[in-house]
């Protein structure tokens, strides 16, 4: 499968279900205005994927019409625990760079387990995504979207009560239809 294949597979799911179920109430408005970038990343090694981090930030420094980044792993980080392995080295190293309090790294992965979870709660597709990635968000954008809204408290609950009513099949069913290549 090539970058655009896997960059629309990821643009359908925050589309559809990102988006969709409003499970981000702010990713609409920057959707829109077309201020996402994807970048679909190759398996270069731990080193380089950090490497890319970095490089993504001073991007995000120095371009403002970027709002925010998906760094896309097709074929890295497979295995969750490794993900979230690689997670920590990665906000250690936002924090040693001077990044700690000016991006933030959510994570998504296919196989996302919340702690405490069972593998087949429906709940873990609030961060189950068609590939392993990590979305860098500016921080100070964040805390003003945050100040808007009427109770972000509530955002992750009512995400977790969505997925479970929806239920199993049907958040599985979101994903996988987004894993479809035109």
């Amino acid at each position: 499968m090539n970058e655009k294949q896997i960059s629309d597979q990821v643009r359908r799911w925050v589309s559809s279900v990102v988006v969709g179920l409003n499970l981000c109430p702010f990713a609409k408005h920057e959707v829109d205005r077309e201020r996402v970038r994807y970048r679909v990343l190759a398996d270069d090694g731990a080193e380089q994927a950090l490497q890319v981090i970095l490089d993504e930030c001073a991007l995000l420094d120095n371009d403002s019409n970027i709002e925010t980044t998906l760094l896309i792993y097709p074929q890295s980080f497979k295995c969750f625990d490794d993900y979230l392995d690689f997670h920590a080295l990665a906000e250690d190293l936002l924090a040693a760079e001077g990044y700690e309090g000016v991006y933030q790294l959510a994570t998504f992965h296919p196989d996302y387990c919340f702690a405490d979870s069972k593998l087949d709660d429906p709940a873990n597709y609030t961060n189950r995504s068609p590939y392993p990635m990590f979305h860098i968000i500016r921080e100070e954008s964040l805390a003003r979207a945050l100040a808007h809204h009427p109770d972000p408290d509530s955002i992750p609950g009512r995400n977790i009560e969505l997925c479970r009513d929806k239920g199993l099949d049907a958040m599985r069913a979101l994903l996988e239809a987004c894993m479809k290549t035109e």
